[in-house]
């Protein structure tokens, strides 16, 4: 999957790299210095036994925490697209959100896995671990990282044997929680709006979603072929990033974009296997939750360009241009090799 995102980082990225930066393969660069480093921290990460111990997530998620509160103070903190997400290192920058998710999760598994039960006692202090990583992404704003924090963690409770009365609730709250951000931010209801009727604003809340769907829409079963993408000419802004997906599928057409669902389907089936064959139950518990988010992100992702779902700023996995995206989804996959390598 990186190796294809690679070459189609490269592709949906030309022309908005010649533009703004007198290159063509500005991203495909970056891409590979972003990759080098990945996997130099996937091979740190998948042989750590130091890792293999709570002590060392419990310190990872008190450090993920202050990340996420540093990027708020200005000076720090990096604003893009209108949210302050990012701490810039020179030209390169670094998303504490997407570590915080990783250590959040796989901190809560080591807490549940203290007690295995069947159908367990809702207790305030996992609740406590979920909100603050949670609140400060909000903070930035980022609404996509958080609803995938979110969801993420209350799929692992669910896993870990929360009560199915807890979702009902959970749903009737987290309702009530969605008119209370829509008030809150107004701009919210203008994205839900867009992805009812985007031709109600085709040159503004429905822009992004209308010129992705012209991007999968004309491409037939076998697309325009490689490079040949209409919707990277400034059609679709940043085309390299979050909708990466309308690019393959606009120059591969419906069999490419398939085997790129199928694809994370195998990914996600092979994660769950290796989850239930782990043998601690923290083990479990992690790899259960890392691949969910996994797949949860990549669903996200290619609902939100393909129509299915309101827009959210979210990338696609392995796939999707960016140095912090790409750690972490290769930090994920080395977190899952160091619990499951000795089964």
């Amino acid at each position: 999957m990186t190796l294809i995102g690679i070459v189609f980082v490269y592709s949906a990225g030309t022309y908005w790299g010649k533009v703004h930066y007198g290159n063509t393969a500005p991203f495909l660069f970056k891409q590979l210095i972003y990759l080098g480093v990945a996997v130099g921290a996937f091979y740190v990460v998948s042989n750590s036994s130091l890792l293999r111990m709570e002590k060392s997530w419990t310190i990872l998620y008190i450090f993920s925490l202050l990340l996420l509160i540093a990027v708020l103070i200005p000076g720090i903190g990096a604003v893009r697209n209108g949210s302050q997400s990012w701490i810039a290192f020179g030209p390169l920058s670094i998303q504490p959100a997407e570590f915080a998710k990783i250590a959040l999760l796989v901190k809560l598994s080591f807490v549940l896995a203290r007690k295995k039960s069947t159908e367990r006692t809702i207790q305030l202090s996992h609740f406590v671990l979920i909100l603050l990583p949670a609140a400060l992404i909000m903070l930035q704003p980022d609404f996509g990282s958080a609803f995938i924090l979110l969801v993420s963690s209350f799929a692992l409770l669910f896993i870990a044997g929360y009560p199915i009365r807890f979702y009902v609730f959970l749903m009737m709250i987290g309702i009530s929680g969605l008119v209370g951000l829509i008030m809150a931010a107004p701009y919210r209801l203008k994205r839900i709006e867009a992805y009812l009727d985007p031709w109600s604003d085709p040159l503004g809340s429905g822009f992004q979603a209308i010129q992705s769907l012209l991007a999968i829409g004309p491409a037939g079963l076998f697309g325009h072929g490689f490079g040949n993408s209409r919707q990277k000419y400034l059609y679709l802004p940043e085309p390299q990033n979050d909708f990466i997906f309308s690019i393959i599928a606009e120059e591969t057409g419906f069999i490419g974009a398939a085997l790129i669902v199928i694809t994370f389907a195998v990914a996600l089936y092979s994660g769950y296997a290796l989850a239930v064959r782990t043998q601690q139950l923290s083990y479990y518990y992690s790899v259960a939750a890392l691949i969910s988010m996994l797949g949860f992100q990549a669903f996200l992702n290619i609902g939100v360009v393909s129509g299915l779902l309101p827009v959210t700023g979210v990338t696609l996995p392995f796939i999707s241009y960016g140095g912090s995206s790409l750690m972490s989804a290769w930090l994920i996959v080395g977190v899952i090799w160091n619990f499951t390598k000795r089964i």
